[in-house]
């Protein structure tokens, strides 16, 4: 089989197609794959990491204001998909897939409709709760859907087309038991230990959130931490907890420039503090980890808020929205969920049951079918 994956932007869209890639691998070696990618993005680096090939279009998001700056934006955006559209075409063309699969981000939108113009099978994948234009805009073209929150097929018009599948997790997240990660990193099996992770960058709000928080919690705190600072803001963060707390490494605060080992370290968590991204959760609930969610403010259309809302709402989490709390109401709360076995039971056993362990073999399964009609 010959598939190509449209994928790109953050790797929320580009680790399900890997995950999804590297299953087909296992279950059709003699499988090829393509990427493609918008220009200068992280998927031109982590998809060759992970062993693909991909080439790259031209894209631009549409801006949603309405202004005469965001009209001009739009007229550009306009410009550049009608020659990525071109573009892509001509990749598809040469590369003769069977099927053409986008994971999200705004280069899904051409790719998939060349490959719709050409008649090769099409499929999207939208791991939000709320879906992003991208995906709306594709919803009447493509012949799939498949949706990693069931509260999102209310905005799609043709439901027949959408099928709930989950959004894929790469098989790392289950090769780890708490205490076997606890113990190879080296941390006290006897002390609950707290994860908290802003993304690669991190983030500079949640970076001054997090020093007062590690002030707070004192000489002797009741867990552990391991904290993601990001490659930007891991030295200042670093400087000033020296300054005033000198000894936050002895007290069991571990802070980090990035998490390289991010399915062990998860595993050892009994609790974590991230941003909520559709991939983030589907992690999270595959692990069974109780969550307090920080949701970005600068996503597109709030989605990360919307996100969380829904394993709030099924309690396996708690919202803090950023900018609307203090340090000490952050350290209350995850003392207060330490403290009980009782509520990290509840909010454990919450997120197992919204967790889709078999979200991509059920991704799997769909592009299977979609190239059996194509072939009848």
């Amino acid at each position: 089989m010959r598939i190509i994956f449209a994928c790109g932007g953050t790797a929320g869209h580009i680790n399900p197609a890997l995950a999804v890639a590297g299953r087909i691998k296992e279950l059709m070696p003699d499988s090829e794959f393509l990427f493609i990618g918008a220009v200068g993005q992280m998927e031109s680096d982590l998809v060759p990491r992970a062993g693909y090939k991909i080439e790259t279009v031209r894209v631009r998001g549409l801006s949603r204001e309405k202004t005469l700056g965001g009209f001009f934006h739009n007229i550009s955006a306009a410009w550049h998909l009608v020659r990525s559209t071109i573009k892509a075409r001509k990749i598809i063309k040469r590369f003769k897939p069977d099927v053409v699969v986008g994971t999200g981000g705004y280069v899904c939108f051409p790719v998939l409709k060349a490959a719709s113009m050409l008649g090769i099978p099409t499929a999207v994948h939208e791991s939000n709760a709320d879906p992003g234009l991208t995906t709306r805009m594709l919803s009447g073209i493509v012949d799939t859907i498949m949706l990693g929150f069931e509260e999102s097929r209310k905005f799609y018009k043709n439901p027949e087309k959408t099928v709930v599948t989950g959004t894929p997790v790469r098989g790392e997240f289950s090769a780890y038991s708490k205490q076997a990660a606890k113990a190879e990193l080296g941390l006290p099996l006897d002390k609950p230990l707290v994860v908290s992770v802003w993304g690669s960058l991190g983030a500079e709000n949640m970076n001054e959130v997090m020093c007062r928080f590690i002030e707070l919690a004192g000489k002797k705190p009741g867990f552990t931490l391991i904290h993601s600072a990001g490659v930007e803001g891991y030295e200042k963060m670093v400087e000033h907890l020296r300054r005033t707390v000198p000894d936050y490494e002895k007290n069991g605060m571990d802070v980090r420039e990035y998490i390289y080992d991010m399915p062990r370290v998860m595993a050892a968590a009994d609790l974590v503090l991230c941003r909520a991204g559709a991939s983030t959760i589907s992690e999270l609930t595959y692990m069974h980890k109780p969550t307090i969610f920080v949701p970005s403010p600068f996503v597109t259309n709030n989605h990360q808020f919307k996100n969380a809302k829904v394993v709030e709402d099924a309690g396996g989490a708690l919202i803090f929205e950023e900018g609307w709390f203090e340090p000490k109401e952050l350290l209350k709360a995850v003392n207060d969920i330490l403290s009980s076995d009782d509520k990290l039971e509840k909010m454990s056993a919450a997120m197992a049951k919204l967790a889709k362990p078999e979200a991509t073999d059920m991704i799997c399964d769909r592009i299977f079918s979609l190239l059996a009609e194509n072939r009848k």
